[in-house]
């Protein structure tokens, strides 16, 4: 029966969501984001210094997609904001892994394009919980 209870246990375990990034290690892997991206807050404090290239991060999850209003985006993630989607940490995770896939899948239109090129193949979690805990 004690074996029983352990599977049963371990199992439960495996079958639960992930669990959610870590900001530190999500502020290490960011690093590689800086070349396009800063995190500027609303009152003009630099927390990360970056690119303009891509649009400012802060405050990025928990805001409608393609909304920043200093940032020209492309037409497939203007697509998407149009639906009211929003960012939140899985979708943002799932979107920095592969923006093009993400965007074709989200829109369910083969030809969606993402002018972001760059693919972060691991940390997606990471980066999205440390976005999330610098607009806090």
């Amino acid at each position: 029966m004690t074996k029983f209870i352990l599977l049963a246990l371990t199992a439960a375990a495996l079958a639960a969501p992930a669990f959610a990034g870590d900001p530190a290690a999500g502020e290490e892997a960011f690093k590689k984001c800086k070349a396009c991206h800063s995190v500027i807050a609303a009152d003009g404090t630099e927390i990360q210094k970056g690119g303009r290239t891509g649009p400012n991060l802060y405050g990025v999850i928990g805001r409608a997609v393609a909304s920043d209003p200093d940032f020209k985006y492309g037409d497939s993630i203007a697509a998407l904001g149009a639906t009211g989607a929003v960012w939140d940490e899985a979708s943002l995770a799932a979107y920095v892994a592969d923006p093009a896939a993400y965007l074709k899948s989200t829109l369910a239109d083969d030809a969606a394009k993402s002018k972001m090129s760059f693919k972060l193949a691991t940390g997606g979690e990471d980066v999205a919980a440390y976005l999330a805990s610098v607009a806090q």
